[in-house]
């Protein structure tokens, strides 16, 4: 497990994140929160409640927009996290960022990839009530199995949309969040070895 946690690690930080452009846009800082537990690694999501402004009852990523107190988007990401799910700041190490993106709901969005200290696991979550319905720690080896990840496309005006989604159980990861992850396993798949029988996705 350590020397698969090196290797993202190191491909996380050779990394190199596409911006996006639009500085008028409220920006945003997400946590991809990656999570030891039980030997095998795991991606946090939460299921956002039915009381919050944007996306409700949806699977996303601890996250929200930048305060004038935050000193960057990582520190956005870090207070954001801490205050929905209870995810200390000092039991995260940043491995790197993911590509920029631009949501629905008009937020610029900068993606950051966060570690949680194994000697933190079982982690002691605190649940923002109001605003998470729910926390979800999902298998990676899940979300690298094709069989789990859902791909469809649909013509616009400007090409071809490519959408994709993610299901666990009864849960279906959509939309910029599934981008996101979308984008984290394309970097982090060479350091994952495969399952027998099992391909991870492109």
């Amino acid at each position: 497990m350590r020397g698969v946690i090196d290797e993202i690690r190191h491909l996380m930080a050779a990394y190199e994140p596409r911006p996006v452009s639009g500085d008028w846009r409220r920006e945003a800082g997400v946590l991809v929160p990656l999570y030891e537990l039980d030997g095998a690694l795991h991606v946090v999501f939460t299921r956002r409640s039915d009381d919050v402004e944007h996306h409700r009852g949806e699977i996303s990523f601890p996250g929200g927009g930048r305060e004038p107190t935050d000193e960057d988007l990582s520190a956005t990401a870090l207070r954001e996290s801490d205050e929905e799910i209870g995810l200390r700041a000092a039991d995260v190490e940043i491995l790197g960022e993911l590509d920029e993106m631009v949501t629905v709901s008009n937020y610029h969005v900068r993606p950051y990839v966060g570690l949680i200290d194994p000697a933190s696991s079982p982690y002691k979550w605190v649940r923002h009530e109001r605003e998470v319905a729910e926390i979800i720690e999902v298998p990676l080896a899940h979300l690298l199995n094709p069989v789990n990840r859902e791909i469809s496309y649909r013509e616009l005006p400007g090409g071809r949309q490519i959408r994709e989604a993610f299901r666990f159980h009864d849960h279906l990861i959509w939309g910029a969040t599934a981008r996101m992850l979308a984008n984290f396993l394309t970097v982090i798949t060479p350091a994952v070895p495969s399952e027998p029988g099992v391909r991870p996705a492109p």
